[in-house]
């Protein structure tokens, strides 16, 4: 289905359904609730910069509506061009291969070994080869659109708004006392930006390509003029396409204009439109090359690019664009206005269609807050996390590990879709892991286990990046039956139930055949643990930790959901999954009747290094429901000592919520409100709604994904909850519509 069929059937389902009720006494007023937090800039500031987008591709500007300034903004909030199919890889000159990263370990169990991909400390050819396989492929920034204005320190009279109901941001500004205003959108069916600038005299707005840089977490962008970035031009009565080739990568881009105006190349690398007075034109980003004149799609030279492109559309079942989905070619440019008018329906769709959540008859003063957070991350995640693959923690704001993304996160990304009314987003995304299934079955082989064993640290095409902790993380591997199970529980009718069965039952079964395989026997004492991992709490050691407390739980949840799912199919369970979930052991205490962050770490309370990185023994009763493995005494004063004492400056964006479901299923809402709202470094939300970390890691979307799986579930409540928003307070009057409950 493409985009303009996802696009009017937003406004078919606008028309003919409304959201389910939740409290309060009448329809909540969306677009009051929405309004009301649109972010508001008066003056120029680096760490505030807004985006527009449409899930599979976004635009972050700067203070003057376009990406005029972006080596101002690369140390604060950078100013992405990215896209799903936006990748790139610098030349494998030296013919590494992934086989050459892979090492021997055995942790005690009956496989003779097993082969992980490892990061290496030696000068030689094995470091090298694991620098490259992590660093490439990588997220490709294909383009900045910015005025020809040379120095951010002549702009004042800043008045720049982000309208998140219409999808519009909107810059007024001063240079050198000429007024500016600038209006730009993005459509919602193809990778395009329209703008429209208003002022008095000549105008320029200069497109730019900046070669890759490759590095771990930065704007991508390499101005170096000797760098082998190639563009071409094309020039129309009122349009140009541009053909860019960067190494093995090419795509293509539309720029077109209204009015009278002139187009130049002014070297290898830039283009300057030049009209006078209001300038009205639109800039699209276009994957792979295509015939101009004839329609039709024609991959690129290189082996490279056909090789991967092949391997995408089988993935996708076709390509993202077909002839009768463009836009006619060699018409003159789609207008701004339209472009707006097509945003406009599209996020009108997207506010009325899913959940929204009123917190203006709350008392408490926090809850203002709350409710900009919470209406910020719905805005933030369409733009950024509504794509055909698994989003990367900085979305498609700029790259962090190297513009892959991370399957564990996937979770706390994705899940809220499905809870706030967004089941097809959601949907979407999990699309990518039937592509990858082919890589996950090799590493589990190549590792002597059954079914799929999912990658952590990953690309489009599913490699699987060298890491001494990524490889051995487990607890994304339940992570696709979960979040099959909420796309299950979003359907609204039986056939929609037997879709989503019928689709993901494959993969819950391979993935459930792993996690069986991946328990060992412990003969001694009649159990079946888990070892030879490292948990989410990152800061335990693979070939040490046994049993901890997140993965233990997962793992009896995953496999008995895995039975229910082959139930609702007719299939017969399969008795080992019994026998695994029969003897998996409690969660260790410690002798103070406190969770341990493994068994393996007795001495949890007394060293700093079991209290720091993610509390994720909270997990085990926070994202997950009630089982026998928990005992909610304990969870309980574990919960209080972990709130109290933990080392929360070594935290991440997603803890807080994480702690706060835990404190909403323990029936501790006041704690609930108190950890969503912990003022820390980490849980920072900045004007544009970012969860920011740290300089590095300035835009955190697991941490708002997060923030909306908690507040669904404190309102909408979860299996066996009772009363109204058990997650909060009684006296917090929060009215809400089109919520899930969870699991």
């Amino acid at each position: 289905m493409n985009r303009w069929y996802i696009l009017w059937g937003f406004v078919l389902l606008s028309w003919f359904g409304t959201a389910a009720f939740g409290q309060g006494t009448g329809r909540i007023d969306r677009e009051t609730v929405v309004s009301r937090h649109n972010p508001h800039l008066q003056s120029v500031d680096t760490m505030s910069a807004f985006t527009v987008g449409n899930g599979h591709f976004a635009f972050t500007v700067d203070v003057t509506g376009l990406q005029t300034f972006p080596k101002a903004y690369s140390n604060g909030m950078p100013l992405g061009t990215m896209s799903d199919w936006g990748w790139h890889s610098f030349p494998n000159v030296n013919g590494y291969k992934p086989e050459e990263t892979w090492v021997s370990k055995n942790f005690g169990n009956a496989r003779s070994s097993e082969l992980y991909a490892a990061e290496f400390r030696e000068e030689g050819r094995q470091r090298d080869a694991a620098n490259y396989l992590r660093q490439n492929p990588h997220r490709l920034h294909l383009g900045c659109v910015g005025l020809n204005l040379p120095d951010i320190s002549r702009v004042s009279a800043v008045n720049q708004h982000l309208d998140m109901w219409n999808g519009l941001i909107d810059s007024r500004f001063n240079y050198d006392g000429r007024p500016f205003h600038v209006q730009t959108v993005c459509s919602p069916a193809a990778d395009l930006i329209a703008s429209k600038v208003e002022t008095k005299g000549k105008v320029e707005v200069v497109f730019r390509v900046p070669y890759p840089t490759g590095r771990h977490s930065d704007d991508a962008c390499d101005w170096d003029p000797q760098k082998p970035q190639t563009l071409t031009m094309e020039r129309h009565r009122s349009f140009a396409w541009l053909t860019v080739r960067i190494d093995d990568t090419a795509y293509q881009v539309r720029i077109g204009w209204n009015g009278k105006a002139d187009i130049r190349q002014s070297d290898s690398h830039t283009v300057v439109l030049s009209g006078k007075n209001d300038l009205d034109f639109s800039v699209w980003f276009v994957d792979g090359v295509y015939n101009v004149r004839s329609l039709e799609r024609r991959d690129y030279v290189y082996e490279g690019w056909k090789r991967r492109t092949a391997r995408r559309e089988v993935q996708f079942d076709s390509p993202r664009y077909k002839p009768a989905d463009i836009p006619n070619r060699t018409a003159d440019s789609r207008d701004f206005r339209l472009v707006q008018s097509e945003a406009e329906s599209f996020w009108h769709s997207y506010w009325k269609e899913g959940g929204i959540v009123d917190f203006s008859h709350v008392a408490d003063s926090r809850a203002k807050e709350l409710e900009r957070r919470v209406v910020l991350s719905q805005y933030l995640l369409a733009v950024n996390d509504g794509g055909d693959m698994p989003p990367q923690e900085t979305g498609l704001t700029y790259n962090s590990w190297y513009g892959k993304f991370h399957l564990e996160m996937i979770w706390w990304h994705q899940a809220q879709f499905a809870l706030w009314g967004h089941p097809d987003i959601l949907e979407r995304s999990l699309n990518w892991y039937f592509y990858a299934a082919h890589n996950a079955s090799e590493i589990a082989i190549r590792q002597e286990f059954d079914g799929l064993r999912w990658m952590k640290m990953t690309d489009p095409w599913a490699g699987e990046a060298p890491s001494n902790v990524g490889s051995y993380l487990i607890w994304q591997q339940p992570h696709i039956i979960y979040l099959a199970e909420l796309l299950y529980r979003a359907q609204k009718s039986e056939l929609g139930r037997n879709r989503i069965t019928s689709k993901f039952m494959g993969l819950i079964d391979e993935t459930a055949l792993f996690m069986n395989s991946f328990a060992s026997f412990d003969q001694e004492n009649n159990r079946y643990v888990l070892k030879g991992c490292i948990p989410a709490q990152e800061t335990l050691k693979a070939d040490s930790t046994l049993n901890p407390p997140l993965e233990l739980s997962y793992w009896y949840w995953g496999l008995r959901k895995a039975k229910e799912w082959r139930l609702r199919t007719g299939n017969f369970p399969i008795a080992a999954w019994d026998q695994v979930t029969d003897k998996l052991p409690p969660l260790a205490c410690s002798a103070d009747s406190l969770y341990l962050a493994a068994e393996s770490a007795p001495d949890t309370y007394s060293n700093i290094r079991y209290t720091s990185d993610h509390p994720a023994v909270l997990g085990a009763l926070g994202m997950l429901p009630k089982s026998r493995l928990v005992d909610k005494k304990v969870m309980r004063r574990t919960l209080d000592w972990v709130m109290k004492n933990w080392n929360w400056d070594k935290t991440w964006g997603w803890d807080y919520p994480m702690t706060a479901m835990c404190a909403a299923r323990l029936g501790c809402p006041d704690k609930a409100v108190d950890a969503l709202l912990m003022p820390c470094r980490t849980n920072t939300y900045l004007l544009n709604g970012h969860n920011c970390q740290d300089q590095r890691l300035r835009v955190y979307l697991p941490g708002n994904g997060g923030l909306l799986t908690a507040v669904a579930m404190m309102l909408a409540g979860w299996d066996g909850s009772e009363g109204t928003n058990p997650g909060f307070p009684a006296d917090w009057d929060v009215r809400w519509e089109g919520l899930l409950p969870m699991p």
